[in-house]
């Protein structure tokens, strides 16, 4: 479904993404993780159009899309969340989803549809509340989640949806993303610093340190990686230092 092939991204001479390239199959969530800095989030604005690569290729459905504008990337199919909701405060719930709705795929809907497709999102994220000024860190998270979803995307960038969470919340977001993906059929590439609670999740990952894509596979093999245990604890662990040995051997 997503083919990126050679990914780059300089600014004024700085590598933030570096030669970074990943598929994505239809039906799958892959997870796109490394420390902060390691140009997750980069990527994740040159493949949704915020940011145009300095080189490489973007592919959604075999159609190259690298340098698009955002809004036409979003009539193409994908959808994506932000790692900071900024919802429309003075709006309502369903207002703010179904002005989402307005901008997803490239169609014209009506009023009524487009605030069917609000309420029946906000029902699928799980928010009850009316009132957006109300809303606590998990519950911005899903109104974010459910603007992107009301865009009727193909494929979703789901931007740091652990971020500000705590341990229970974090469960219920994963959770979500995995029952998004089972009720709509939606394939989401899922970017993320909090390694623990998205493994379980994902089907594949791809590991960014320094803009470069350093591992990719599945979460098992991914986790006993000993490049992915150096950027996440530090050469001085224990954890390195025993899987470096036993590379070694």
């Amino acid at each position: 479904m997503l083919l990126v092939d050679g990914l780059t991204k300089s600014f004024d001479g700085f590598l933030a993404v570096k030669n970074v390239s990943f598929e994505v199959a239809e039906g799958e969530i892959l997870g796109l993780i490394g420390p902060n800095g390691s140009g997750k989030s980069t990527t994740f604005n040159l493949i949704a159009g915020a940011l145009k690569p300095t080189a490489g290729s973007v592919r959604f459905r075999g159609a190259e899309i690298g340098g698009l504008p955002a809004y036409r990337v979003a009539h193409a199919g994908i959808g994506r969340t932000h790692q900071i909701p900024k919802p429309f405060r003075k709006l309502s719930l369903v207002d703010n989803v179904a002005l989402a709705a307005f901008y997803g795929a490239n169609e014209t809907i009506s009023r009524e549809e487009a605030y069917r497709r609000a309420k029946d999102t906000l029902a699928l994220v799980g928010i009850v509340s009316t009132d957006v000024q109300k809303l606590g860190a998990a519950g911005l998270k899903k109104l974010e989640l459910a603007r992107a979803l009301a865009t009727q995307p193909k494929l979703l960038l789901a931007d740091e949806s652990l971020g500000g969470l705590d341990h229970g919340e974090m469960e219920q977001a994963a959770e979500l993303l995995a029952a998004i993906r089972g009720k709509r059929g939606i394939t989401i590439v899922w970017v993320e610093h909090i390694m623990g609670v998205l493994m379980r999740v994902v089907d594949r990952c791809v590991v960014l340190d320094h803009g470069e894509v350093i591992a990719r596979g599945r979460p098992a093999e991914v986790a006993r990686d000993p490049k992915v245990i150096e950027v996440y604890l530090g050469t001085d662990a224990p954890e390195v230092q025993a899987a470096t040995h036993a590379r070694r051997q």
